[in-house]
């Protein structure tokens, strides 16, 4: 069979959406791949970074303790103590020159050598060392560096710029043994613990007074994150680029609470080798994705070549299809036409018999009343006009249904009363002839209040209740009472008498369908289904709840107007 133009068209948008498939699928894992790997090196740098800087603070937390008990110490000193209480600063620094002998002097290796010291006053001053006594060198700029806006009554931490590097230098409180009171401070100035040496791959340092000291990186890497420090703040991330390459820089504050100036730990991890894994990664997709591609490709030609015949065959039965669906809808809208005239029929021709009808009525009426007219002749007259007044009631229903079929009949739904209109109601039927042997149980709270038009609501109960009093037996009972259920308030009327037949209960709300229980009772079986379509159109609902020898109950259903305040 030669291929068509539209299957030849079918085969190849089959294979351009194979295609696009694949190309979106091999994309997306792309894009979801590398993103994965980004996040996992991340969040190993930002663990890896936390570890350190944790074994960095336990470092320092062991070193200080050291040196405020060493500082205690020194204070206890009877010889440091006396040059600070008497005011003997001549005498204090060649006291601590003895005293801090060995602090001075350890071993390169030893973790509490320090590089220098000094005293600061009651004023947070620095006590210049005098010429001789090895405090160890400070410039006079540095000197000052130490001064503080107040003495410390607690351990100070900062860093210090000097020739050789960074100090960290730890201020600590001496207390008078006297008074005790901060009559002084000890600064001790020492190497900064050396997080290089302990870390994989990771180049650290330390940004105070907007320098950085970073050994191990360039000149042009210290001039960028100098620069990029001063709008990051602390404990942030961000990447940086660093001679062409990405860095992801971390940066963690040293000394929170300090009166020296803020220090902050700066980490940068290269992410060369991340850089590269993402590279390669994305190279294996990519050959994937266009080995999947091609592979689709020859698919999309064997399933387009199986689905050609079928397609070409649906595109005759879609044909065939549409011809029958537009017959169908033809068919369809002469039904719907046919319908309309129908409906339309039967609201002008029930509208054209109310006028002929009510002068046929008022002429039977006039001529009851004219002389010489015999009992038996007045009796005639008053059964022709009882089946007028049917035949209007009839003419009526029709038209109420005409209008219910054709949705032109609209509600103006309001709060109405409904013992109201019960107690109305029964009323009513109690001043019907014979209705006094009737008992009449009402079971309604007071004050319900339903959503409802005053009347349909009125022709919905009063069919129940008329019907309840015609299928009734002498000295019966007609039974109301109303349950409330959530949102919706059922309303059930029962009555005593011979019951409905099971064949004709499924018939009940049947038009023009009357039970054989009811052939001599006056309607013409519009009654309970015009009562339903109403309930409907309300929002509820009318149904037989049962119906046996001896009683039946019928349940109709509205909406509470305000189901809480009846609650």
């Amino acid at each position: 069979m030669t291929a068509t133009p539209s299957i030849t068209g079918f085969r190849l948008r089959v294979l351009l959406g194979i295609m696009l498939v694949v190309g979106a699928v091999t994309a997306l894992a792309l894009w979801s791949t590398q993103h994965k790997v980004t996040a996992e090196v991340q969040q190993q740098l930002q663990q890896a970074f936390q570890s350190e800087i944790a074994a960095l603070h336990r470092a320092w937390e062991v070193r200080h303790a050291a040196l405020v008990e060493r500082s205690r110490s020194l204070a206890r000193k009877p010889r440091i103590h006396a040059a600070l209480e008497d005011n003997a600063l001549d005498l204090l620094y060649p006291n601590a020159e003895d005293e801090l002998r060995d602090l001075m002097e350890g071993g390169a290796d030893h973790p509490l050598q320090a590089l220098f010291y000094r005293f600061l006053d009651a004023d947070g001053k620095v006590i210049a060392a005098p010429a001789g006594v090895d405090a160890g060198k400070l410039s006079s700029a540095q000197e000052a560096k130490l001064s503080l806006a107040k003495l410390p009554g607690t351990q100070q931490v900062g860093y210090l710029t000097r020739e050789g590097g960074m100090a960290e230098i730890i201020a600590a409180p001496i207390i008078s043994t006297d008074t005790h009171e901060v009559i002084a401070s000890i600064v001790l100035g020492f190497k900064p613990f050396d997080l290089n040496g302990q870390s994989h791959g990771m180049q650290a340092g330390i940004w105070t007074s907007g320098q950085l000291f970073l050994p191990e990186a360039s000149a042009e890497a210290c001039t960028k994150l100098a620069a990029l420090m001063k709008g990051v703040p602390t404990g942030s991330r961000c990447e940086v680029a660093i001679a062409g390459m990405p860095h992801l820089v971390f940066s963690q504050l040293l000394n929170p609470d300090s009166l020296f100036p803020a220090a902050y730990e700066v980490c940068v991890y290269s992410l060369a080798a991340a850089e590269g894994r993402r590279q390669q990664l994305r190279w294996q997709i990519l050959s994937a994705g266009v080995l999947l591609l091609l592979g689709a490709g020859a698919a999309s030609h064997l399933i387009a070549g199986r689905l050609a015949v079928p397609v070409e065959r649906l595109a005759v039965d879609s044909a065939c299809n549409v011809l029958q669906r537009e017959e169908a809808e033809a068919a369809l809208q002469q039904t719907s036409v046919e319908l309309q005239r129908s409906m339309r029929f039967s609201a002008d021709t029930s509208h054209q018999l109310k006028t002929p009808i009510t002068v046929l009525r008022a002429g039977l009426e006039e001529l009851q009343q004219q002389p010489g007219m015999t009992r038996l002749m007045r009796e005639e007259i008053d059964e022709l006009i009882f089946q007028t007044t049917k035949l209007a009631s009839m003419i009526h229903d029709l038209l109420l249904l005409s209008r219910l079929d054709a949705g032109r009949l609209q509600l103006q739904m309001t709060d109405l009363d409904l013992t109201r209109f019960i107690d109305s109601l029964a009323d009513d039927l109690s001043a019907v002839p014979g209705a006094l042997d009737f008992e009449v149980a009402v079971e309604v709270a007071r004050d319900v209040h339903i959503l409802g038009e005053p009347r349909y609501l009125s022709m919905i109960l009063q069919n129940l209740l008329e019907n309840a009093w015609k299928y009734n037996v002498p000295h019966g009972v007609i039974s109301i009472s109303a349950h409330e259920h959530g949102d919706m308030l059922a309303l059930r009327i029962g009555n005593t008498g011979p019951g409905i037949p099971a064949e004709a209960q499924d018939h009940v709300f049947d038009r023009f369908h009357r039970a054989a229980v009811g052939e001599n009772v006056p309607g013409h079986g519009l009654g309970l289904n015009i009562a339903r379509e109403l309930a409907l159109l309300h929002g509820g609902d009318l149904r037989l709840l049962r119906s046996a020898e001896g009683w039946t109950e019928f349940e109709v259903s509205f909406r509470l107007a305000n189901p809480l305040v009846s609650a």
